[in-house]
């Protein structure tokens, strides 16, 4: 076993804990200011990781080093939502990955804060640099899988409350293949030699390269 080893899997599951924490408070938060406190009720509407942690997701996967997991979910009464159950399904599953989205955008503007004040160096082997790094990727990857419209993702909620009538037989008929749709998402990159993290991976790196890089020219200005 590496030296590195702990150290490798604490600059993953901390992230990792961190963003699905947030994840799921943005789900409570949108749906407590909907009129739904049911996760309020519940300890739910917090960011303490204690709350939201699964077992699998939250910490056996981390341990593994696999850079994915999940928390578990946050009940909701669609039905008591003020704007109608539609609009409240849709806004309250974005609210997730919205949320991600907006984290790694801090973590990359902290990131390159700390490289224009000289406390972050910008290169491999950088324990810091890497918690940054790992930060915005798994915020991308967590957002961009979210958004999928394959249930029981985010994606799918917000294709329910958006849409037709008409298509929602067909909706439906798709929904009923949601296992075997997102094992596919999940098997069928690796098989074909990619990789499901590849997009959010070079997205990561080329923000943070193009943080960096501006930070840098800054702070030796």
């Amino acid at each position: 076993m590496s030296e590195t080893w702990l150290l490798d899997r604490l600059l993953i599951w901390i992230p990792l804990v961190l963003s699905l924490s947030i994840h799921e408070w943005a789900h409570a938060a949108c749906a407590n200011a909907l009129g739904d406190d049911t996760a309020a009720r519940q300890g739910r509407l917090t960011l303490n990781p204690l709350e939201h942690m699964d077992p699998v997701g939250s910490f056996l996967l981390p341990l593994l080093g696999i850079p994915f997991g999940w928390a578990k979910p946050v009940p909701i009464d669609f039905s008591r939502f003020r704007c109608g159950a539609d609009t409240g399904i849709v806004l309250t599953a974005a609210a997730g990955p919205l949320s991600n989205l907006a984290l790694a955008l801090v973590a990359t503007l902290a990131g390159a804060l700390c490289v224009g004040l000289g406390t972050v160096t910008p290169k491999a082997g950088s324990a810091a640099w890497q918690l940054v790094h790992t930060t915005v990727l798994l915020n991308l990857l967590l957002a961009c899988f979210n958004l999928l419209p394959i249930p029981p993702l985010d994606g799918s909620r917000v294709v329910d409350g958006l849409i037709p009538g008409g298509w929602r037989e067909t909706w439906d008929a798709f929904a009923r293949l949601s296992p075997l749709l997102l094992a596919a998402v999940l098997v069928v990159p690796v098989l074909a030699g990619g990789s499901l993290l590849a997009w959010p991976m070079a997205w990561a790196s080329a923000l943070l390269d193009a943080a960096a890089g501006v930070a840098g020219s800054a702070g030796s200005g």
